[in-house]
């Protein structure tokens, strides 16, 4: 995994990373995981408009970036803004548990083997935006993350039956981590933003406030704890009564409903031993299956990471939890 560090305007941030990519002989004038057509490209200049309303800040880090590395703006564009909109094989899940004692957020990262060593980790100071640590299988959207105020926020992506301009996934995430102190900041951010591509967002706060928002171009549906929960969960799926139209199971997600049922059934059964080696046990498969991927079928758990909000603390595997063990990341205080 690449630890990056970014400090600066947007636009000095992506320079110096295009830069310094370009000096190293990477370009990145290509995307691994689809091609790109005339309708990726016309996709992503709506989707410019958008993010001129809503974001501009990170047009300028794309714009940085493209000139640091020397390659059309346009091609960034419509590699960044397709993403999670058209095909995607990033498959994650998700939980977040709030008591009196614990405030956790934990997320598995499953991706492909042949990627792996490109995966970043990244902590950015970005002038008039809120400091955050996260990670991310591609760069400038991240996957999950928690910032300065101790929010933490994940995405699980779902092949999407619509989209439209707009944010996708792995740009809400970046959004709300810049922009939000609170989940009902980023629920009520979430509410108003366009929406491109279909996921679920899964949050929690300082203040032990954790829902997940299954979203698409056409809905935003808030799910909290049920009656005699403290938890919330996930994968790569939508599991609210409003939402499952859009399910696609023709799909491969790599068991998601599995990986759900296995969070969920442990949160469940265990709610009086909630604590980071818990949390830890569950994102390893010790509770059934949620990484116990084929490596040579090139799907792995590529990353883990567990955010305690109670104790400022971060802790993450780079690599399957099932094989590794989980580190805290002590560079960035929140």
């Amino acid at each position: 995994m690449y630890h990056g560090r970014f400090k600066g305007t947007h636009y000095e941030v992506g320079f110096k990373w295009g830069q310094m990519l370009s000096k190293f002989g990477k370009k990145l004038d290509f995307c691994p995981t689809f091609k790109l057509t005339e309708e990726k490209y016309e996709f992503a200049s709506q989707c410019v408009e958008e993010y001129k309303k809503y974001f501009p800040e990170i047009l300028e880090e794309i714009k940085g970036i493209a000139d640091g590395n020397e390659i059309p703006v346009e091609t960034l564009q419509a590699i960044l803004f397709c993403m999670y909109c058209f095909e995607f094989d990033n498959k994650c899940t998700c939980f977040a548990i709030s008591t009196d004692n614990e405030i956790i957020f934990g997320r598995n990262s499953d991706f492909l083997v042949s990627l792996e060593k490109t995966y970043m980790n990244c902590i950015y100071h970005l002038d008039g935006s809120y400091s955050f640590n996260a990670n991310t299988t591609a760069y400038v959207q991240m996957e999950d993350g928690v910032n300065q105020h101790g929010l933490a926020v994940g995405l699980t992506f779902i092949y999407p039956r619509i989209r439209k301009p707009g944010f996708n996934s792995g740009m809400l995430v970046r959004y709300l981590l810049e922009k939000c102190k609170t989940t009902q900041e980023a629920i009520s951010e979430l509410q108003c933003l366009p929406i491109a591509s279909a996921q679920t967002i899964t949050i929690a706060d300082k203040e032990g406030d954790i829902a997940v928002i299954e979203c698409n171009p056409e809905n935003v549906i808030v799910i909290t704890p049920g009656v005699g929960e403290n938890f919330v969960a996930t994968a790569n799926n939508f599991n609210s009564a409003q939402m499952k139209q859009y399910r696609n199971p023709d799909i491969d997600d790599w068991r998601s409903d599995e990986r759900y049922y296995t969070v969920y059934n442990a949160l469940k059964k265990y709610k009086d031993e909630y604590s980071i080696p818990f949390a830890q046990s569950v994102l390893a498969g010790e509770h059934g299956f949620i990484c116990q991927y084929d490596r040579k079928k090139n799907a792995d758990t590529v990353w883990s990471v567990i955010y305690d909000l109670k104790n400022k603390q971060i802790w993450r595997v780079e690599g399957n939890p099932s094989r590794k063990k989980f580190k805290e990341d002590m560079r960035m205080k929140l």
